[in-house]
Parts: C-alpha cells; sequence; structure tokens
C-alpha cells in the first residue's frame, strides 16, 4: 500500500486528474453551502406555497431546457480530446448549434404553455427564466476546459457567479422583495455565468471561436448527438415532472412541501457529475490504450459511485425529519417522509451518471435514449397512480422505482449493455465476481 501510495503520488497523471477533481469539489461544496444558507432561507421567507410556485416555473422550465443543450455536452469534450487540433471550429460550430437550440426552446414553449392550466403570472415567470437559455452557450467555454483538465478555471468562474447570486438574494430576502425578483436572479445566474466563461476564454489568448462554424461538423455533431438531445429531454422530464404533476393535481403548497425535500435529496447530485467528468479523459484514454485496463477503471467508477452514494442516502434515511425541521422550520415538516424515500433514488443517479459515460465511449447512446425513454414513461405513469394514492409520498416512490429501472434494470434487456449490467451488479451487491 505505500508503495502504490508513492508510485500515485510521483505519477503526473494522476496528480493532475486528482487536483482538477477536487477543485470541481471545492466549487460544488460552496455551492452546497449556499443552498443551504442562502437557498434554504429564500425557501423559509417564500413559504411553501410561493416557494411551491417558484420551484414548479422551474422545473417546467428545465424540462424544455434540456432541448437547448441539442446534448452536445459530453460529445463536445470527446471531439475536443481527440481532435485538439479543431478546437475552434468545434467550439465557435457547438456554440451556435446551443443559440439556435435556445430560440427553439422559446418557440416551442410559445405554442405549448396555452394548454397548460397556469395563470398569466406563471406564464411570465417561466419566459423570463427561459430567456436564460441563450446564455447556456457559453458552456462550449467549460467542455473546453474540461478537455483540458482544467478545472481549476471552471471552479473560479462558478464560485463568482455564486457570490453574487447569493448577495442579491441575501440582499432580497432582507427587503422582503416580491417573488418575481427572485425570478429575475436565475435569469442573472445565467448571465453572470456566460460572462465569466468569456473573460475567463480571453484571458487564454485563444481566438474567438464564435467567428468560426462549420456545417459538415454541425450536421456530425446532430447526428451523434441525436439520441443524448432527447434523453436529456427525459431526463429532465422524469427529474421534473412530479413536481409538475403535482401542481396539476395537488396544488402549489403540496409543490413546496415535495420540492424542500428534493432540494436536499438532489443536493448532492453534482458528486457523481463531477467524478465522472473529471475521470472522462483518463477513462477515454484507457480504452484507446488498453480494453483490460478500461473495464477495471470502469468498475472501480461504479463501486466508488455506489459507496459514496450509500454513505451520503444513510443520514438522509435516519434523520429525514431533523434535517427538515432543522433547515426549512416547521412550515415544511411533512417534507420528511417524502426525504426517506427519495434520497434512496440517489444510489440509482450516481451510477446512471457513470454508466452513460460507457454508453458514450461505446457510441451506443441509442440505447440510453430507449432506456431513458421508459423510465420517463413509467415515472409518469407511476405518478398519476401513487400521487392520487399517496400525495406527495407517492411521488418520491415514483422517481425511486423510475431511476431504478432506467439507470439499472434496463441494462439487462440489450445484449450490448448486459455486461455492463454485471458490472452494475456487481457494484450494487459488492461482489467481486458476478
Amino acid at each position: 500500500m505505500i508503495t502504490k501510495i508513492k508510485y500515485l503520488k510521483n505519477h503526473q497523471g494522476f496528480i493532475r486528474y486528482l487536483q482538477n477533481t477536487i477543485w470541481m469539489m471545492a466549487e460544488q461544496f460552496l455551492r452546497i453551502i449556499a443552498g443551504l444558507f442562502v437557498g434554504i432561507w429564500v425557501a423559509r421567507y417564500l413559504g411553501p406555497e410561493q416557494f411551491g410556485l417558484f420551484s414548479y416555473v422551474l422545473a417546467f422550465t428545465a424540462i424544455f431546457g434540456g432541448i437547448a443543450k441539442l446534448g452536445l455536452d459530453g460529445i463536445l469534450v470527446r471531439e475536443l480530446v481527440n481532435h485538439p487540433e479543431k478546437r475552434d471550429i468545434y467550439l465557435g460550430t457547438a456554440f451556435w448549434l446551443k443559440v439556435v437550440g435556445a430560440f427553439l426552446v422559446m418557440i416551442l414553449m410559445i405554442a405549448i404553455v396555452p394548454f397548460t392550466s397556469n395563470n398569466g403570472t406563471t406564464n411570465i415567470y417561466i419566459f423570463i427564466i427561459a430567456a436564460g437559455l441563450i446564455f447556456q452557450s457559453f458552456e462550449v467555454v467549460e467542455f473546453y476546459f474540461q478537455s483540458q483538465v482544467l478545472a481549476k478555471i471552471v471552479s473560479i468562474c462558478k464560485v463568482i457567479q455564486l457570490a453574487l447570486s447569493s448577495v442579491i438574494k441575501i440582499y432580497l430576502v432582507l427587503s422582503e422583495a416580491e417573488l418575481i425578483y427572485f425570478v429575475l436572479v436565475t435569469v442573472f445566474d445565467a448571465f453572470s455565468l456566460a460572462v465569466s466563461y468569456s473573460i475567463a476564454y480571453l484571458l487564454q489568448k485563444k481566438p474567438a471561436f464564435y467567428k468560426k462554424i462549420d456545417f459538415r461538423i454541425a450536421i456530425q455533431l446532430i447526428k451523434d448527438s441525436w439520441p443524448l438531445i432527447f434523453s436529456g429531454i427525459l431526463v429532465m422530464v422524469y427529474m421534473r415532472i412530479d413536481q409538475v404533476m403535482i401542481q396539476e393535481m395537488l396544488g402549489k403548497y403540496e409543490v413546496g412541501i415535495y420540492s424542500a425535500a428534493v432540494r436536499i435529496s438532489e443536493a448532492f447530485y453534482f458528486i457523481p457529475m463531477l467524478i465522472a467528468n473529471s475521470l472522462f479523459p483518463a477513462i477515454l484514454n484507457a480504452k484507446n490504450q488498453n480494453d483490460e485496463l478500461y473495464k477495471q477503471r470502469l468498475q472501480r467508477l461504479y463501486k466508488f459511485m455506489v459507496w459514496m452514494a450509500i454513505t451520503i442516502v444513510l443520514p438522509m434515511t435516519f434523520f429525514s425529519d431533523f434535517l427538515i425541521f432543522l433547515l426549512f422550520g416547521q412550515a415544511y415538516q411533512e417534507a420528511g417522509e417524502v426525504l426517506t424515500v427519495h434520497a434512496w433514488a440517489s444510489v440509482f443517479v450516481f451510477l446512471g451518471v457513470a454508466s452513460g459515460k460507457w454508453f458514450m465511449l461505446e457510441n451506443l447512446q441509442r440505447f440510453t435514449l430507449i432506456n431513458t425513454s421508459v423510465g420517463a414513461i413509467l415515472n409518469v405513469v407511476m405518478n398519476f397512480i401513487l400521487i392520487p394514492r399517496f400525495g406527495v409520498v407517492g411521488a418520491a416512490y415514483a422517481t425511486l422505482i423510475s431511476y431504478g429501472v432506467a439507470a439499472y434494470l434496463m441494462n439487462s434487456v440489450w445484449k450490448v449493455s448486459r455486461f455492463n449490467f454485471l458490472m452494475l451488479s456487481r457494484s450494487l451487491l459488492m461482489f467481486r465476481k458476478i
């Protein structure tokens, strides 16, 4: 063990990826702290009903926001790693594709919103937040830094945005501002992060990528990412449709109660994405070098994800009521039971994020789409069945079941992914061999 530690200490690649992960972890822990001290303060100030409306608007917009991403995130990182000489063309092309995607989303929302039961104020809030999707196009800068294992720069940008956002929200609470101002802060968050990314990229003294676009590369990117476009939409559907359906079936107050539990449960969802994104270049390199090394790294990643998820879930399970009372107050006490159930979905979220990288590396995105489709449909069906019978707790059970089916069980259905199912099973059951 000592010999291995000394080896890793002197291994430049390991140190680089470790530092990359530490920077991302530090930024996300600051985000959790801000969420606890600022986000929850906002929830307590607004109360269950107003917080429920705010959560509903965010959830509704997020479902359509998956379209604006165009499934390009992981694809772009892969191409930047494999073709660094075409950096500017890939960044510029992806940037303009995302801009077009944002406008398409707003047009789609204009067509769909009239068929909802929303009042005029709610619809105004939705379109204000949707306007922020345009600034999401600057995420291509983050993917460039990811491909270069330069999380430090991305983390600094996000910390600046987080600090500005937190200060503004604290001021709004202290000045007893109306809900509309908290909605506007959401757009400001997207704008300030885009500005930070732009400045960080300019400081690298790189050419302006937005001046370049290649329609052949655009077609190839869309061809590779189209399953992920629908997959991204479906992921947001079965992550946020519960709040939309609770609003339609129960009301804003119940959305507020459910959202309080979800805010705690999902607070740690950044961890699997952070780890997977940080290690993605290393796993990609292993795949290009040695198949056995590639499988070993994937298996270690899966096992680590399970252990990490269980470590987080257990305290939420045993201290759910106390956590809700401590953080949100007596007004949200009903959320304790929801948290007890919803927290266990984290195990499948952690595994699903890591497994998604395997599907991408094997160019099997179409199966990701199918699996996610099954999960989304199942979640909607289970919500229809369970919410009328069990209320907001039923929505939590629907989430847990649908996540487990989509992220884990569906791997056993397809011949090409059964090996991945075995690796996932080995991690869940803590077995060395299956």
